[in-house]
């Protein structure tokens, strides 16, 4: 997609209204993005993301030695290092999220933390992600 179509993306979903709420629930919560690709990076160009308390950023992607580094501004946390961290909310940035949300609350079993996406789409529009 083009930076433009996930402009268009985001204006259907409401993102400037979401990413208010998003601020205004998550007010003085450090908080880890997860998934560092041109969603993330489209979303960046457009808006401001400074309201909320962005710790670090992590991706599958990410090893080690990348520690400390940064990706859109957010320092890098690998994924082997996730679980240690003491954040309590991940925002997922992708387009598709059940399966990484699925996959990251079974890495966090037990632990008190909250995980969601950082773009929320439509009831409809999560039954199509799941069915195909």
């Amino acid at each position: 997609m083009t930076n433009e179509e996930y402009l268009e993306y985001l204006k259907k979903a409401d993102f400037e209204k979401q990413l208010a709420k998003l601020e205004t629930k998550l007010k003085n919560t450090e908080v880890i993005l997860y998934g560092a690709g041109e969603f993330l990076e489209a979303i960046k160009h457009f808006f401001n993301l400074s309201g909320l308390n962005v710790v670090g950023i992590c991706d599958r992607r990410f090893y080690e030695e990348q520690e400390g580094s940064l990706f859109c501004g957010y320092k890098i946390i690998p994924y082997s290092k996730l679980k240690d961290s003491n954040t309590k909310t991940i925002l997922v940035c992708t387009l598709k999220y059940i399966n990484i949300i699925d996959n990251l609350e079974k890495l966090f079993a037990g632990k008190k933390i909250k995980i969601e996406p950082l773009v929320k789409k439509s009831f409809l529009s999560e039954i199509k992600e799941i069915f195909g």
